[in-house]
């Protein structure tokens, strides 16, 4: 088993064992949806449908990428895969970069497309290896992999920073997402990894060529601490200082989602922390497209097909119970339904020239 291998089954083990989840908020608590008491439609009238680069989804919900590489995340993928197509909802695969530097590993990828033919389906590379050669050939070689419909291009300096062994090297990378961006025929979206997205960042991304983001911002699962971690277990001291000191570090998730859709053209998913169906609602009434979700994704695909599609049923079904709450018949609606942001969220979002008024007067 390679190095890269045994990584990417030590994250799965220690996402799903370990404590691992920042101690702060993804600012979503800090959202208030306004109840209708007559909300004058009817639960039946209310659609959860949304389209996302193109592709029509049943909601505006993507499995996050997760995995692929070993012989567990292809069994992984199989499941996430066939219940993102019964269900109709998208999914994400994990860093592609195993399967272009061991080709033996490519199944564990071209699962994801086999079990899914016709669901909204995202490839995924990452900034480092941009940074050490990787360019426009080995992005389209991660798109026919999967016949994705679209590229995320993953952000994680923290990650690698706290990583054992990391790569670090970030210089130059805008350059070379533009020309990533401009080869290829499907979108280019960038995604972080669990420290959010600053709106002067989102408007350098999409000026590079990226047509969408993937917010992933703090509240959810901390890569910093799954390095910290490993790193306690492989008895790396200083990583796992890093680890711990920087537990926490990053931009909410709903700060991050206001400041991105506010001052750019991106179409924006919210991701990181998200755990319901009311979360998925509030997301987009702060400005998002869609909404991503991993962690719960990947502990029930562990138990199995049935249990992981009960979960994206229920999710759905709150969802569509949220949004006949608010009056909102459709996505489209919720986007504009009034939402109020306050504590810590109304807070930050003001320091940084954001007013939260505007939510609350529609």
């Amino acid at each position: 088993m390679s190095g890269i291998e045994a990584r990417k089954l030590r994250h799965i083990r220690v996402s799903l064992e370990e404590d691992v989840e920042a101690d702060t908020g993804t600012g979503l608590q800090d959202v208030r949806l306004i109840h209708r008491a007559l909300p004058e439609i009817d639960l039946d009238d209310v659609s959860t449908e949304a389209t996302l680069f193109g592709k029509r989804l049943s909601a505006p919900l993507i499995i996050s990428a997760i995995t692929g590489g070993t012989a567990e995340a292809k069994r992984i993928n199989e499941v996430l895969a066939s219940v993102a197509e019964e269900k109709g909802i998208g999914i994400g695969v994990g860093s592609q970069r195993i399967a272009v530097a061991q080709p033996e590993t490519t199944h564990t990828f071209t699962v994801v497309r086999e079990r899914a033919p016709t669901t909204f389906v995202m490839g995924n590379m990452g900034c480092p290896q941009l940074s050490l050669g990787w360019g426009p050939h080995e992005a389209q070689a991660c798109v026919d992999m999967v016949d994705a419909d679209a590229l995320a291009i993953h952000m994680n300096p923290l990650q690698e920073a706290v990583q054992v062994g990391g790569d670090t090297n970030y210089r130059g990378i805008l350059g070379k997402v533009k020309e990533v961006a401009s080869a290829l025929s499907v979108p280019v979206v960038m995604k972080e990894t669990g420290c959010g997205v600053s709106h002067e960042d989102a408007r350098r991304m999409e000026a590079a060529g990226a047509r969408g983001l993937e917010v992933s911002g703090l509240g959810g699962t901390s890569w910093s601490a799954v390095e910290h971690q490993i790193a306690r277990e492989v008895g790396e001291r200083r990583q796992e200082y890093l680890g711990q000191a920087l537990w926490n570090w990053g931009i909410p998730t709903a700060v991050s989602v206001v400041e991105t859709s506010r001052k750019t053209g991106l179409t924006i998913i919210a991701s990181g922390g998200l755990r319901t169906g009311a979360d998925v609602a509030k997301s987009i009434a702060l400005g998002a497209s869609a909404a991503g979700m991993a962690k719960p994704f990947l502990e029930k695909a562990v138990e199995g097909p049935e249990a992981l599609g009960e979960h994206v049923d229920n999710l759905v079904q709150e969802l569509r119970v949220v949004m006949f709450l608010v009056g909102a018949k459709s996505v489209a609606e919720l986007r504009r339904a009034p939402a109020l942001i306050m504590g810590r969220t109304a807070e930050w979002l003001s320091l940084r020239g954001f007013s939260v008024e505007e939510y609350a007067a529609r």
